[in-house]
């Protein structure tokens, strides 16, 4: 089977390397390998942090893209969410939803961002003017969004009575969804909830990798906590799960061998952001990577 390379839309980063922390050359260096396995476009993707912080790592990444047009945008996951479902970013760092604070930030290059929309104050109406794909993550709401982020991860569950963020995920047709389908984040069974009720060309597989993906670290700071890895799954030291510890070519295999992956998912990226496929990869029946 032959699909295009695969696009990282969220992750936080891999073999050691952070995106809130990542100098230009360690961008660089990552993008290449990401490349070797049978990764393409990358977005970037900023964990809550300090406004400073993120302006200064924006630059970083800008600069990095200058020589690398694999990566092709940045998604700011954070200082816009929702408190009560921070999962384990610091809550300290949070701002209201308003045009003003995003000003604080903002840059042609923030692609994606994702927030709590029950909390809006005029920032998605602007954020999509500015072309910028909105995402519902980290919530207890809906609203007008592009996307969902990490679907069912950190954001009101699915209820028989009343509305939640995750039911609508399912229920809305034209709507993006993401799903981490490494084994960890979402069961069996929900998985299958997501793929049954979500139509095909609308899901967007993720990873959301850790920097201590593909390391030899068993534990690092990450989202200003001590982050712990015990060979299966990374969490916080109260135990909070904390993004993946794989990258998309193995999470694509752990769903084939499930029965559970359609190559139209590699394509959907493609789609959302309005990218052209540059390269492809083979895939033989084990669901191994073989870039051409």
């Amino acid at each position: 089977m032959k699909t295009p390379l695969i696009t990282e839309q969220h992750f936080h980063g891999a073999y050691g390397v952070d995106f809130n922390k990542a100098g230009v050359n360690d961008i660089l260096e990552l993008s290449q390998k990401l490349r070797k396995i049978g990764i393409g476009k990358i977005f970037p993707t900023l964990v809550t942090d300090t406004v400073s912080n993120i302006n200064r790592q924006v630059g970083i990444i800008k600069k990095a893209a200058e020589q690398d047009k694999n990566i092709a945008g940045i998604h700011l996951e954070g200082i816009f969410i929702n408190a009560e479902k921070k999962g384990i970013h610091n809550s300290e760092h949070l701002l209201p939803l308003t045009v003003d604070n995003y000003r604080l930030v903002e840059d042609d290059f923030i692609k994606i961002v994702t927030l709590a929309p029950e909390l809006d104050q005029g920032l998605i109406d602007y954020l999509k003017e500015k072309n910028v794909k909105v995402q519902a993550g980290h919530c207890k709401g809906f609203g007008s969004v592009n996307g969902v982020t990490h679907t069912f991860n950190a954001m009101s569950a699915i209820t028989h009575r009343g509305e939640s963020t995750a039911l609508a995920a399912l229920i809305n047709d034209d709507v993006y969804a993401e799903i981490i389908g490494d084994g960890v984040h979402v069961s069996d069974d929900a998985l299958k909830l997501f793929f049954k009720a979500k139509p095909a060309d609308k899901v967007i597989l993720i990873s959301d990798a850790l920097p201590i993906t593909y390391s030899s670290l068993k534990e690092t700071v990450f989202a200003d906590s001590k982050i712990y890895y015990d060979g299966n799954k990374a969490t916080s030291e109260a135990g909070t799960i904390a993004g993946s510890t794989k990258l998309l070519p193995e999470i694509i295999k752990i769903l084939a061998e499930k029965g559970l992956f359609n190559p139209v998912f590699i394509e959907n990226t493609y789609r959302y952001h309005n990218l052209e496929p540059e390269g492809y990869i083979e895939w033989d029946d084990e669901f191994n990577v073989h870039p051409v």
